[in-house]
């Protein structure tokens, strides 16, 4: 290799180690999750001493988690990142003390471990004559992505550096700490610390290993880059920024994460419950779908040779503002192929009795209730989390689908009837499509809710998904201490508000005593009130409880819905330099920071008229000279 890094193999040294880890722990909340707690319970059976030095604050619960795997638990201010965390842990621990162990670990909190067993690893360093070693190196690059010049050298990665007597006890590793200088950033751990270890102590005449040998993959940083190939290779680690990185570069280095973690289920006996558990929490949703490719195209005909269906109590609930549409809700309830009990909540006493009337009339063959909601401020929101609220925390069920009769008056009628079957058919297409839908949930216990995936034909809904109603969401979440973290422009929710869910994957909002006073009164049903921001919220409720969201698409929705995004993705790139959709992303950028009002009242008037002519075709064609007149008058004022 060109390289300061050697990879040695089959020099006989001692197998029986005695050895200390310093394991640096963080979590924005101060969670201790359990892949923690295991990663660490199966390092114990290599590992003398374990000391935790944590940069984040422990309650009870959480110092009570961590003391039960390790013999210290050290809390520190979160200041210098990890390097700082190491020195003072082993400064706290005490230099000279550490001269009764042959190995000293420095690991971390972001991975997932053991994949595969940690003996495999300690078994084949066993044999190793080195004096420092690791999991994984990242190649060399030229120039350094930090810096822009010179070059980031090739270097065993700091989440796992495990070091032998002949260093740590060395002049040479006491004065590298000694030195460190203050880490300020991110980027100062990397250029003072990580990228520099390697080639410091290999210049200073130590010799170093890893177990992944960056040569025998073809990317710069294997354990991201090519993350299939290590698991195929029994990587011990599984890196967790995998899950929650932009989905843009996994898309730009043609990184499939769901491939990934199929692979860790068929060959490893890793539960994976670990994983789902801390990146649910931790993660905005729409990164995670995103990454997680969690969208099923799913067959509308039977399949052969099915185990049988589990015994689950499921329940459709409705609400029926509009009575004349209980025709249209019973031909697609059918469609679910178990047997379900109907709950049907509507404005009026006289509502109700009109589908009463048609309900006995029709004699379905499932149990059905019907409601009335105390007041109709909140609409299909309110008779949910209120008129419901029983049914849901106390009815039982392990499945709940949620419909309500939809019109949209405020958008076209195309528009309203195209929104509507988007909801419809992609959560009750046929028989055989819903019983696959209902099988995700049989199978993923940690899937939380199914939805349809965003609208977008004919709407303008992505990039903009919050409109009014990022501010009301915030605060209700710190009320309900829902603690996902959001998602920057397009939230991952149930637009339209009709899904499948798991009752205990909204039990927290579910739990809340909604008042009819918090939604806005009628007519205001607008964005910014509590329905609006209840239909974004759900979301983050469910990933807060630990579940996941999958989408789901029949194949024809599936096939129109692609080829519409396709359409317009291509014509947006084509008003952009050529290049990948990073580039693009840059070059917006650059020139949106660059833009003045000049540039902002033209690309103003271009949407208004693009807008106008979408709308009023002919109309936009008689004024074509008035727009011309227009056009030449605006440019002989600006030019002045």
């Amino acid at each position: 290799m060109n390289s300061s890094l050697t990879i040695q193999k089959n020099i006989t040294s001692p197998k029986e180690m005695k050895r200390i880890a310093f394991y640096m722990f963080y979590d924005e909340q101060s969670v201790v999750d359990d892949f923690i707690l295991h990663k660490l319970r199966a390092l114990r059976k290599f590992v003398d001493t374990i000391f935790v030095v944590s940069n984040s604050k422990l309650d009870a619960i959480g110092r009570e988690a961590l003391e039960s795997v390790a013999d210290t638990v050290y809390v520190r201010e979160n200041v210098g990142f990890d390097v700082w965390a190491y020195k003072e842990a082993m400064e706290a621990y005490g230099i000279e003390r550490l001269e009764a162990f042959d190995e000293l670990i420095l690991m971390n909190y972001t991975f997932f471990a053991p994949i595969f067993p940690f003996s495999e690893m300690f078994d084949r360093f066993a044999s190793e004559d080195v004096d420092f070693w690791g999991v994984s190196a990242h190649k060399e690059m030229r120039p350094n992505p930090f810096t822009g010049r010179g070059i980031l050298p090739l270097h065993i990665q700091s989440h796992w550096i495990t070091v032998r007597k002949r260093m740590f006890a060395s002049i040479e590793f006491k004065k590298y700490w000694q030195d460190m200088p203050e880490i300020k950033s991110y980027q100062d751990s990397i250029l003072q610390h990580e990228s520099k270890f390697t080639s410091h102590f290999e210049g200073k005449g130590f010799r170093s290993a890893v177990y992944l040998d960056p040569e025998d993959y073809p990317t710069q940083y294997a354990t991201f880059q090519s993350i299939e190939q290590t698991i195929e290779n029994r990587s011990p680690i599984f890196k967790r920024r995998l899950f929650f990185h932009d989905p843009l570069f996994l898309e730009q280095n043609a990184v499939l994460l769901k491939n990934a973690i199929r692979l860790v289920e068929q060959n490893s006996d890793y539960d994976t419950e670990l994983i789902w558990k801390n990146v649910a929490r931790t993660t905005p949703p729409r990164i995670l779908y995103s990454n997680l490719d969690h969208l099923h195209i799913l067959n509308d005909v039977e399949e052969v040779d099915r185990q049988p269906a589990p015994a689950v109590r499921i329940a459709v609930i409705s609400h029926l503002y509009y009575p004349e549409l209980l025709d249209e809700l019973l031909e697609h309830v059918v469609n679910i192929p178990r047997q379900f009990d109907l709950f049907i909540t509507t404005s009026s006493v006289e509502k109700r009795a009109k589908i009463d009337a048609q309900l006995r009339l029709a004699k379905p063959d499932f149990k059905w209730e019907l409601r009335v909601t105390k007041e109709n401020r909140g609409r299909d929101m309110s008779s949910l989390f209120i008129t419901c609220r029983d049914v849901v925390l106390e009815g039982g069920y392990d499945y709940i689908c949620r419909l309500h009769s939809k019109k949209s008056p405020q958008n076209s009628v195309n528009m309203g009837r195209l929104f509507k079957q988007h909801l419809l058919e992609n959560l009750l297409y046929n028989k055989p499509y819903v019983e696959n839908l209902l099988r995700i949930f049989d199978e993923n216990p940690r899937v939380g809710m199914l939805m349809p995936p965003i609208v977008h034909i004919a709407y303008p809904t992505l990039g903009h998904a919050w409109f009014a109603n990022r501010p009301g969401l915030q605060h209700w979440a710190k009320e309900l201490e829902i603690k996902t973290p959001l998602d920057e422009h397009t939230p991952l929710a149930p637009y339209g508000t009709m899904f499948w869910f798991r009752p205990i994957a909204l039990e927290k909002l579910f739990k809340h005593e909604w008042k009819w006073t918090d939604f806005n009164p009628e007519p205001n049903h607008t964005d910014g009130g509590l329905a609006h921001v209840l239909e974004r919220l759900i979301g983050y409720a469910v990933q807060d409880a630990g579940y996941l969201m999958h989408c789901v698409m029949n194949r024809d929705m599936a096939a129109s819905s692609y080829v519409k995004l396709e359409y317009k993705l291509q014509r947006i790139a084509a008003a952009l330099p050529n290049g990948n959709i990073l580039d693009q992303l840059n070059w917006i950028n650059l020139h949106a920071h660059h833009t003045g009002l000049r540039s902002f009242f033209e690309i103003s008037m271009r949407i208004a008229r693009s807008k106008f002519i979408m709308k009023h075709p002919r109309l936009a064609l008689a004024l074509r000279p008035v727009f011309r007149i227009g056009k030449t008058t605006y440019r002989t004022i600006i030019r002045r």
